[in-house]
């Protein structure tokens, strides 16, 4: 038997009749190897000046970039300050503005005079035995390498600056500027030589400033030593007494001048009669229990019996020996006139002069005795408290740390901050028990102490002659930004003392100096916007309490402090026409040319060398760096730029760093600070809140991060974080970065999709819009302002958190879910598909650019595959166009309550789902009850809530359905969902399940029209 053909025609394929997005634009970002390239066609169009021609003549908006050492890899931190620097310009110039970027790197100092050195150490080299312009090359030579390592490393994370044209501090016109910066201080009486304590390291031998230091724990020898009292005018009893002492600088001992007590403060004598000996102390109960529970073993030892003694008033408590029946209590204002012996008198010299008693308002009961030694070259205190009574240090240690060879018995035994040094079993301590004088000494005291953030050795504060600016010295009268009206250039030669203070001079035949540098720094501050608002009172408490800046150190590889210092009166040479020809020649040379061949060139006929000393010291780095604004923004050599800047940006260190030097470099030459507002940003710790270290290995390479996942990723990372915080970075983090990257990178490679041949004509004005579309427009201008807040505050954790909960939320689990079905299946023609593309267009425009300053080759990827060009860039538009009014407060309240709503009908179909009794919300019938709540049922009752909750059918009850209240969530609680699987077929075309569809495969109405 011949089987009968079937003749049933096959189901006929409509997938040609819908439209479904098309894009080459990859859902695999692949960012390593895509991002190089986007950059090298950046570099051939020269993507940096196209954006200056582009904002030409718009208003500007200047940042100023802080100099980065040059001086090894880019680390997160430069990763990171970068980003944001390049987000502040990219953002500025979104907005219109004219936002140019010169980087810069700071080439002098230390931190690379100390690589050379390592290098030399390494081949058995003494820098000191090289001559010095050739250590200077190799120093040059040295930054030279790095910055153009540097360079690159920062090209990669997508900065777009002029790296062509960098700053260089080392650059000779720079070091021309900032000697031209010197002499303006020097020319206006604001600069002097003396001998005060600073920061000195004494593994680098140099002065440190305090933005060179960092305050690590460490353990240090304490001790407690006798001073013999062998007069005392004012209380005749304590002669033969001893003043106790307690310190945590054992090597600070043999230098001691004088002893400083408080007026105010009680003193006992506490005396242990078995042996005739009498101390005195401070009498407070908690600092003498300290003290006995240091001196007790050291001294006493068992026999230490003590009891408490009560003052006349029954009120005060003082502390005795077992023996003593009434305790000697004085005031300190009675130690006025008193003198005593050093504990080495007996050597002679130095140590038999009489220690003075000195009143001093530092000394407390806080810890201690209540009693200070004295050592002017070792603390500042010790210094101004001393000077005032005509004692001047002594310059005992060298620039090594050591004693100097002929002082006493400790001359060449070793470094002050060597512990063996200064242990209990030391030196000094051992002689300091040799002779009686040593009450308690122990190696257990834990305090913070300064070291060198460079070496990480420890400093000590060491008397040496510096050049310093003085913070409290009356500036001229109401500088100009320029400098002009100081009275420099003056045609006259002047002087200025050495270890003086010279009066400013007035601008000439005007009134009285203004105020000091201190009260013209602290108003500048207080003019300057500070983001955020807490670095201001951070500055603000540094410079009120900061001493005069110490702008001189003991190196090689800097610019010199170029003046002449007049051997027989000690005073500076101020001679316009010697400074211009300094200037001129390191204009020429660099700082080679201030050399002693050519100082009598540079003086000029008008002077004879043999009068004069060439100063050799080199100027504090952060004085280099806090001339950046006088070499960046107003010598002319980057037209784009203008003095002041608007905007610093760089780490909170630099509050006490370049901040600073900047604010008082500018408010000493020019009256103002040269920043309009300062940004600082917090450090990156590891993924556990600890700060990052090679030794701990929890570093994050930049490099390595961008090899793996893309600079796109670590810019993402960058502003997503609080940046004005301590924050954190790591691999759960970074994957957590990557699904935001993931998500947008979807929203823009849908849009390309959906608008997959899209043409003007199809444009359809807003007033014809449906509701829906007038809507996201209206969320699309809230996002549009709010962005625009966070860019005018620098907020751009807010910015990006904004634009991905705006793609994540308002469109793909919205938006695009509710209207795929128009854009897939009805017509070209069909106004509502033309509202969908028309506002599919604007959101491209406007998310691309929002996008661009954060994911700037991702946004470049996005732009060039929907609008491909060899010159063109996303880079080069400005802030999109968004309707500014397109929906009502009605409106927008409306569908504010159909968004809760939708809300309550995903989670109650999502347990069919789960289940899987239905597979998608196409086969849920939905049945919603509205409780109570007119607002709402009117809100669903107006649209289409299948179209809405992307169901098959949908029905409104207002008030309780029969049967209870079926799902609810609290965002909508008057609301009660029920679903069920629909009885529907569905439609061949559009897949939707619908009453007219007869048989699974016929078409709806809707397709029937769209087809035909």
């Amino acid at each position: 038997m011949t089987e009968t053909p079937d003749t049933t025609p096959p189901a006929r394929d409509y997938r040609d009749t819908v439209f479904l997005p098309k894009t080459d634009f990859p859902m695999k970002a692949g960012l390593p190897a895509k991002e190089p390239g986007i950059l090298a066609r950046w570099q051939a169009m020269n993507l940096y000046e196209k954006t200056r021609e582009a904002r030409r003549g718009a208003e500007k908006f200047i940042l100023h970039d802080g100099p980065p050492y040059a001086n090894g890899d880019m680390h997160i931190g430069h990763a990171l300050n970068h980003i944001l620097k390049d987000t502040v310009c990219r953002t500025q110039g979104l907005l219109g503005k004219d936002a140019p970027y010169v980087p810069g790197w700071d080439c002098h100092g230390l931190p690379i005079e100390w690589k050379v050195e390592e290098q030399y150490r390494a081949k058995k080299r003494n820098k000191d035995e090289v001559p010095a312009n050739e250590f200077r090359a190799e120093c040059r030579a040295y930054a030279q390498h790095w910055v153009n390592v540097q360079r690159e490393q920062l090209k990669r994370l997508g900065i777009n600056g002029d790296w062509d044209h960098p700053y260089l501090t080392m650059d000779f016109a720079a070091e021309a500027t900032i000697v031209t910066e010197l002499m303006k201080f020097a020319e206006s009486g604001q600069l002097y030589r003396g001998a005060k304590p600073v920061m000195w390291s004494p593994v680098e031998k140099t002065a440190l400033a305090e933005a060179e230091v960092e305050y690590e724990d460490v353990v240090s020898t304490q001790i407690d030593v006798a001073f013999e009292i062998v007069e005392a005018p004012n209380a005749p009893e304590l002669v033969g007494a001893y003043a106790v002492i307690w310190t945590t600088t054992p090597w600070t001992i043999p230098v001691n001048q004088a002893l400083s007590y408080g007026p105010e403060i009680e003193y006992i004598v506490l005396d242990y009669p078995t042996t005739s000996q009498r101390y005195l102390v401070a009498n407070d109960p908690e600092l003498l229990a300290r003290f006995f529970g240091r001196a007790s073993k050291e001294k006493w030892g068992s026999r230490a019996e003590f009891r408490r003694a009560l003052h006349d008033d029954d009120k005060a408590m003082a502390w005795a020996f077992a023996e003593a029946d009434q305790p000697l209590i004085i005031r300190g204002s009675q130690l006025e006139g008193a003198t005593a012996r050093h504990p080495m008198h007996e050597l002679g010299g130095f140590f038999a002069k009489p220690r003075p008693f000195l009143p001093g308002d530092f000394v407390t009961t806080d810890a201690g005795t209540g009693l200070v030694h004295m050592s002017p070259d070792h603390g500042e205190d010790d210094f101004l408290l001393c000077k005032q009574y005509g004692i001047e240090p002594v310059f005992a240690v060298d620039g090594a740390g050591m004693y100097r060879d002929d002082w006493a018995w400790l001359g060449g035994q070793g470094s002050v901050i060597n512990k063996k040094f200064v242990s209990a079993e030391g030196p000094i301590c051992t002689d300091l028990r040799a002779v009686g004088a040593l009450l308690a000494a122990s190696d257990d005291f834990a305090h913070s102490y300064p070291h060198s953030w460079r070496s990480k050795a420890k400093v000590i504060f060491r008397a040496t002659p510096q050049w310093f600016i003085p913070m409290d010295q009356a500036l001229p009268e109401s500088p100009s930004p320029s400098g002009e009206g100081l009275g420099w250039g003056r045609a006259a030669a002047s002087s200025v003392g050495l270890g003086e203070t010279a009066p400013s001079p007035s601008p000439e035949g005007e009134g009285s100096p203004g105020r000091t540098l201190r009260e013209t720094a602290l108003a500048a501050i207080e003019a300057t916007t500070w983001y955020p608002p807490k670095g201001q009172n951070r500055i603000t408490a540094m410079v009120a309490g900061r001493p005069d800046w110490v702008i001189s150190r003991q190196r090689a590889w800097g610019v010199p402090i170029t003046l002449f210092v007049n051997r027989a009166t000690g005073q500076y040479l101020v001679d316009p026409a010697v400074n211009a020809r300094i200037i001129a020649a390191i204009t020429a040379q660099g700082v080679d040319a201030w050399s002693e061949e050519a100082a009598q060139d540079l003086l000029g006929p008008d002077y004879d060398l043999a009068d004069y000393e060439r100063v050799t010291d080199i100027l504090d780095v952060w004085f280099d760096s806090g001339c950046t604004h006088a070499f960046v923004l107003e010598s002319g050599r980057w037209p784009d730029l203008r003095w002041p800047a608007d905007l610093y940006l760089e780490g909170s260190d630099q509050h006490r760093g370049w901040f600073q030097s900047s604010l008082m470099e500018a408010c000493g030459t020019r009256g103002r600070a040269p920043y309009n507002a300062v940004l600082t940003h917090g450090f990156t710790m590891d993924a556990k809140g600890m700060k990052m270290s090679k030794s701990l290995g929890n570093t994050i390479n930049p490099l390595d991060l961008m090899k793996e996942s893309g600079a796109d990723i670590l810019r993402l990372w960058a502003l997503s974080v609080d940046f004005t915080e301590d924050h954190r970075i790591g691999k759960e983090i970074l994957g957590g970065v990557s699904d935001q990257y993931r998500k947008l990178r979807n929203t823009f490679r849908y849009l390309l999709g959906a608008l997959d041949g899209f043409d003007e004509a199809e444009l359809l004005p807003v007033a014809e819009m449906p509701e829906l579309e007038r809507y996201v427009l209206h969320l699309l201008a809230e996002l549009d302002a709010k962005l625009r807040a966070a860019v005018l505050v620098y907020d751009f954790n807010s910015y990006v958190r904004l634009l991905t909960e705006f793609a994540q939320e308002d469109l793909s689990a919205f938006y695009f879910d509710i209207r795929k079905d128009s854009l897939y299946c009805d017509a070209p023609t069909d106004l509502k598909r033309r509202a969908v593309r028309t506002v599919f267009d604007t959101l491209f425009h406007a998310l691309v650019r929002y996008a661009a300053p954060v994911l700037c080759f991702t946004a470049e990827e996005t732009w060039q595959a929907r609008f491909p060009s060899e010159d063109g860039s996303v880079h080069l538009l400005e802030w999109p166009e968004v309707p500014s009014s397109v929906g009502d407060s009605t409106l927008v309240e409306k569908w504010v309550l159909i968004r809760k709503a939708r809300t309550v009908i995903v989670g109650a179909i999502e347990p069919l789902r789960r289940d899987k009794l239905i597979r998608s919300s196409l086969e849920a019938d939905i049945y919603v009850a509205v409780e109570d709540d007119a607002a709402m049922f009117d809100a669903l009752a107006s649209v289409d809530l299948s179209e809405i909750a992307i169901s098959s059918k949908s029905e409104i009850v207002n008030g309780r359905m029969e049967g209870g209240g079926g799902f609810q969530l609290p965002i909508a609680p008057s609301i009660g969902v029920h679903v069920k699987k629909t009885d529907f077929h569905k439609c061949g075309r559009c897949w939707r399940l619908l009453p007219e569809v007869e048989e699974d495969g016929d078409l709806c109405d809707r397709c029937e029209a769209a087809v035909a």
